[in-house]
C-alpha cells in the first residue's frame, strides 16, 4: 500500500475527477509591502519638491523669476529710456527766409503777401514777379519752392500761412530760402489767428500717452 494512501481504502487507486483546482493566492504580506514601498517613494517625492521650494525662497530665484514674468512691458520713452526716431525740431517763423514772387496779372500781390508774412514773424528776402519758368503758369493757389531739405521743415512752417492747395517742390538751391510763388487762385493768407493755431499745432510736443502700471 502506498504511503499515499488513506487508511482503511485497501490499496485501491482512486482516480480525482472534476475540472476544479485549487488556486494559488499571493500572500497578503506582499501586498503590504507593495504598498509600503509606494507610500515611501510618495514621501520621498513630496519631501524633495519641499526641499527645492525652500531653496528658491532663500536663495530669492523663485521671486526674481516672477517678478521677471510679472514685469510689464513698457512702451518706447515710459521704461527711462529716450525714445527713439525722435522728429527733427521744426524752425521758427524768423528762420524761414521767404522770397514772395508774384506768377499772376494782378499787380502788388507779392508786396502785400509779403508785408502780411513779415508782421506774422517771417523773414522776407526777394519780392517781385516770378521768373518766366513760372510766370502765368501756377493754376492753383500757390507753389513753395526749395531745397530738398526744406521738406520737412521750412515747408511745413509756411505751409501753415497758406491755403491747403499750395503746390510743394523742391530744386537744386543750396540755401535754405524758400519762394512762395502766388499762383492764380490766391485770395489771401490764411486768417492770422486760424495760423497761430495750425503753427501751435505743428511745433508743439506730442501728447504722452496713460503710461503702464509699473513703468
Amino acid at each position: 500500500m502506498s504511503m499515499l494512501t488513506p487508511p482503511g481504502m485497501g490499496g485501491k487507486k482512486y482516480r480525482i475527477t472534476g475540472d476544479r483546482y485549487p488556486r494559488m493566492r499571493r500572500p497578503r504580506r506582499d501586498r503590504r509591502i507593495a504598498m509600503t514601498v509606494v507610500a515611501s517613494a510618495c514621501v520621498l517625492a513630496v519631501g524633495a519638491w519641499g526641499a527645492v521650494q525652500l531653496i528658491d525662497v532663500f536663495t530669492g530665484q523663485s521671486g526674481t523669476a516672477q517678478a521677471a514674468q510679472e514685469k510689464p512691458k513698457c512702451p518706447p520713452g515710459q521704461d527711462g529710456a529716450k525714445p527713439r526716431g525722435t522728429a527733427k525740431p521744426l524752425p521758427k517763423p524768423k528762420a524761414v527766409k521767404v522770397n514772395v514772387l508774384n506768377a499772376t496779372t494782378r499787380s502788388g500781390l507779392a508786396k502785400s503777401t509779403a508785408d502780411a508774412l513779415k508782421k506774422r514773424g517771417f523773414t522776407i528776402g526777394e519780392v517781385g514777379n516770378a521768373p518766366a519758368a513760372y510766370d502765368k503758369k501756377v493754376k492753383g493757389t500757390g507753389l513753395l519752392l526749395g531745397a530738398p531739405a526744406a521738406t520737412d521743415s521750412s515747408f511745413k512752417v509756411l505751409g501753415t500761412q497758406v491755403a491747403a492747395g499750395v503746390e510743394r517742390k523742391t530744386d537744386g538751391r543750396k540755401g535754405g530760402e524758400v519762394d512762395l510763388i502766388i499762383g492764380n487762385e490766391f485770395k489771401a493768407l490764411t486768417k492770422e489767428k486760424d495760423a497761430k493755431a495750425a503753427l501751435a499745432a505743428l511745433t508743439a510736443p506730442p501728447k504722452e500717452k496713460p503710461g503702464t502700471p509699473g513703468c
